[in-house]
């Protein structure tokens, strides 16, 4: 047997190869460079750590092996050799076909992220084929990456490190479970390799990534302690979707962690693509979806009755704008279609959201036109998608109508309503388009099981559940559409709400103050979302931190998401005035 006990002698062979170097030595496998005399060239050569135990075994093994050679895919290296000596089985490779990534790293040790998400995002696009072919690899390591010159990654080693079986067992009951089985620590593997290359040292300092995977749970419930997460002294800044895309692949908690590796590459190479260009990624996806099936479905079915007139009352106009305004899915084809009318005409930077304006400018022939162009609901949608978006809806038009009561004087209700969806319209348009991805996100922002260690564990927010799931935020998304869409510079600023982590400061501009009234709107609404418990804190954190901003207390937001309910009283018990809501948040803030 092979071994780098042996290192230290000038000369060793296996069979007719001549071993030249110990490229990798794990718990599992092997991976040597050698030379064949017989074809004068180096070859890459993978082998398992233990022998077959019986001539089934090895029987299976080769089978196994064999089967793998014929999964052909561009990401996946095929074998120059598959046989065995003495009973020791072996894969060789051309070594021709490139170094590997630990020698590539060896010679440029900080790799660029976006080199180090290109050559993950190429193995796991190769890993993933293998998987759907019923085939694992269950030893990824630093050298079962094969790079060449152009940087083209290739994985060597598939079906190298199998299961090891009593020597009576039936291989064909149980080949199929193992690989299965096996092919979800493959995943976990691929996110160790991510963490190892944009961190530069090893992870938790161990060289063979199944060590570390046997310090993870649920492998190792003693040893389950160790937490696997990028730290913030990197060779290079790490990019927040990158961050979240590789925490998510170590994440402590199972549920959270990639299971596919086709949903890994799905994250992975859609933050690859947008951050090397401008519309990469998820973003090309949705929109030729939008060209396909629309943006949302429509909701309205009576439209023909409003546009069978030949003539456009005011009165008529105002009656069709409130039916509009009920379907989102028409009021945003007709922004759309407004104001691109707007942008072929010459008029750059003007932006129409006044419905009634917009349909005295197409007329009724072009509502009608809009209205037929929409598919009806719910589209393509299975029925638990469709409900899910029906509520998001919902919630997007509370949100319009807390927005409305809570503008200051003299702002037009229909600009604020459709600002405020037009805040959402990422949301709502991967619940339509992608409801898998979207049920990923809500998932991820559930809190993970509390431990001892961790009894009451943080959720991730939905800006990094988009990344770890799209690899991009969901504001990203609609605003790449609503450029799409020709919406102005002014609107497409309007349309990005105020981030969490950032404070709320007095508005300069009209549109200043329509951005933050929509985005406070937006955030009670999250926040009625919360459990129970928690609603009131909720609603009272957002409150506090728009209230010197927008000049607005706890009374007004209150009467804005309860409206008609009865006014708290306006003194206190013992007579005096009440403080105003605004003194109230000033005292808790300060507090």
């Amino acid at each position: 047997m092979p071994d780098s006990s042996s290192a230290a002698q000038p000369l060793r062979s296996f069979g007719r190869f001549e071993l030249r170097a110990l490229l990798c030595k794990s718990a599992r496998s092997l991976i040597w460079r050698v030379f064949d005399a017989r074809h004068g060239q180096e070859l890459t050569l993978c082998m398992p750590r233990d022998k077959p135990n019986s001539a089934p075994a090895l029987e299976h093994w080769l089978r196994m092996a064999q089967g793998a050679e014929r999964v052909q895919h561009p990401n996946l290296a095929s074998p120059f050799e598959i046989g065995q000596v003495e009973n020791w089985p072996y894969v060789a490779y051309d070594r021709g076909l490139g170094e590997t990534l630990d020698e590539r790293l060896a010679r440029q040790p900080a790799p660029l992220p976006i080199d180090a998400a290109s050559w993950v995002a190429q193995l796991l696009e190769g890993l993933a084929f293998a998987h759907e072919a019923g085939h694992a690899h269950r030893d990824i390591q630093t050298a079962s990456l094969i790079i060449d010159a152009h940087d083209k990654v290739r994985l060597i080693g598939l079906e190298v490190a199998q299961e090891v079986f009593p020597a009576n067992v039936d291989f064909n009951a149980v080949t199929r479970r193992a690989a299965r089985e096996s092919a979800e620590e493959d995943v976990l593997c691929v996110g160790l390799l991510l963490h190892r290359i944009l961190s530069g040292k090893p992870v938790l300092e161990e060289n063979d990534l199944q060590q570390v995977v046997e310090q993870m749970q649920p492998a190792s419930p003693r040893m389950g302690r160790e937490i696997v997460r990028l730290g913030w002294e990197t060779p290079h800044p790490i990019p927040d979707p990158l961050r979240a895309i590789c925490n998510r692949a170590t994440d402590r908690q199972l549920r959270q962690r990639y299971h596919l590796a086709r949903s890994f590459w799905r994250a992975l190479d859609g933050w690859r693509q947008a951050a090397a260009y401008d519309d990469g990624g998820p973003i090309v996806l949705l929109l030729d979806k939008l060209q396909r099936i629309g943006h949302l479905p429509t909701t309205t079915t009576g439209i023909h009755r409003f546009t069978a007139g030949s003539g456009l009352e005011a009165q008529h106009a105002s009656a069709l704008s409130q039916l509009v305004l009920r379907d989102m899915a028409l009021s945003l084809e007709l922004v759309r279609r407004v104001n691109n009318a707007l942008k072929q005409n010459g008029h750059q930077g003007e932006t129409v959201l006044n419905m009634q304006r917009a349909i005295q400018m197409l007329g009724l022939d072009g509502v009608q036109l809009a209205a037929n162009a929409l598919k009806p609901w719910p589209g393509p949608l299975a029925p638990v998608a469709a409900e899910m978006l029906r509520q998001l809806m919902a919630r997007v038009s509370k949100a319009a109508q807390v927005a409305q009561a809570l503008r200051p004087a003299g702002y037009d209700g229909e600009v604020v309503q459709l600002i405020t969806v037009m805040q959402n319209l990422g949301r709502l348009l991967t619940q339509y388009h992608f409801p898998d991805d979207a049920q990923q996100i809500r998932q991820l922002m559930l809190p993970p099981e509390p431990t001892e260690d961790l009894p009451n564990p943080p959720s991730l927010s939905e800006q990094a559940a988009a990344y770890a799931v799209l690899g991009c935020d969901l504001d990203t998304l609609g605003q790449a559409v609503a450029r799409h869409w020709g919406l102005g510079d002014e609107l497409l600023q309007m349309i990005r709400r105020q981030p969490r982590d950032l404070p709320v400061h007095p508005p300069r501009s009209d549109a200043d103050t329509l951005r933050l009234t929509c985005s406070l709107a937006n955030e009670l609404i999250d926040a009625l979302g919360l459990p129970e418990t928690r609603r009131r804190t909720g609603v009272e954190v957002a409150t506090r931190r728009y209230a010197k901003a927008l000049g607005l207390g706890l009374r007004e937001v209150m009467e804005a998401l309860n409206p008609g309910a009865p006014r708290p009283p306006t003194a206190a018990p013992d007579g005096s005035p009440a403080p105003s809501p605004g003194e109230r948040l000033t005292s808790r803030s300060g507090s």
